[in-house]
């Protein structure tokens, strides 16, 4: 008989960007497993909100909901005061909140540039440094959402591709520096949500014929692997998990 997966019971994640799309069902999926959701989002306050009674009604008192503009680094000592208030510690930071928009090369600008590393790079690491004393007091773990462009870089999206491939760096880079009390991991999705959801039908329907499995992924593909790397890969740190359905294995 297979032994029972480690309880999740008691346990708190933070999740970014977790109002909305991925980020909501990993936010579902999590606390579904018996975790405790610290719940940030920057402007969509009611699809935060409604998710937070969602959860609450399943569990009472589980969520705690956060407002923080990710690009304001001096603002995190703050956010994870208000976490280490909630229940006195934190198991898991997965790092989902990004930004995503063409930047073609001949008229990108600087704020462009900063919005997009900021998110999706700057934004990341600075949390990973706030929450280490916590995540290594309670065994954590860091889970960054990255991207299969961060090694095959998305035509006219040169900063987002650039900035995920530093995200990919900084999956492998934290897991040396916070080893070994806090391991660190990543999650590439592929043909799921997003970065697709900007791309016309017959453009999604090319990205899917391009894929091994010759469909799209969903939002809990991503949760299923997110949940992997918290509570079963105690012997993994410093990997990044492709869930693209082997889009990357076509050339």
């Amino acid at each position: 008989m297979a032994p029972s997966p480690p309880s999740l019971a008691n346990k708190v994640a933070l999740i970014t960007g977790a109002a909305r799309r991925i980020g909501a069902a990993v936010a579902r999926h999590l606390h579904g497993e018996g975790m405790d959701i610290v719940l940030h989002y920057r402007q969509s306050r009611g699809a935060a909100e409604a998710l937070a009674r969602e959860l609450d009604r399943a569990r009472p008192s589980s969520v705690l909901l956060v407002q923080a503009d990710l690009q304001q680094c001096a603002t995190f000592p703050d956010l994870f005061r208000q976490i280490r208030a909630f229940r006195g510690r934190l198991d898991a930071l997965v790092n989902n909140a990004s930004v995503f928009y063409p930047t073609p090369l001949a008229t990108l600008g600087e704020a462009q540039w900063d919005e997009l590393v900021g998110v999706n790079m700057k934004a990341p690491f600075f949390l990973a440094q706030q929450a280490a004393p916590l995540l290594r007091e309670a065994g954590g773990c860091i889970v960054n959402l990255v991207d299969i462009h961060a090694e095959r870089p998305l035509r006219a999206h040169p900063i987002y591709s650039m900035a995920k491939a530093g995200n990919a760096m900084m999956v492998k880079a934290l897991a040396r520096e916070l080893g070994p009390e806090v391991r660190v991991n990543g999650v590439a999705p592929g043909a799921i949500l997003w970065p697709e959801q900007e791309l016309d039908e017959t453009a999604r329907e090319e990205v899917v014929d391009r894929t091994a499995l010759r469909r799209a992924g969903d939002p809990v593909d991503v949760a299923r692997a997110i949940l992997y790397l918290i509570r079963d890969a105690d012997y993994v740190t410093g990997q990044i998990l492709a869930v693209d359905g082997g889009r990357t294995l076509q050339q």
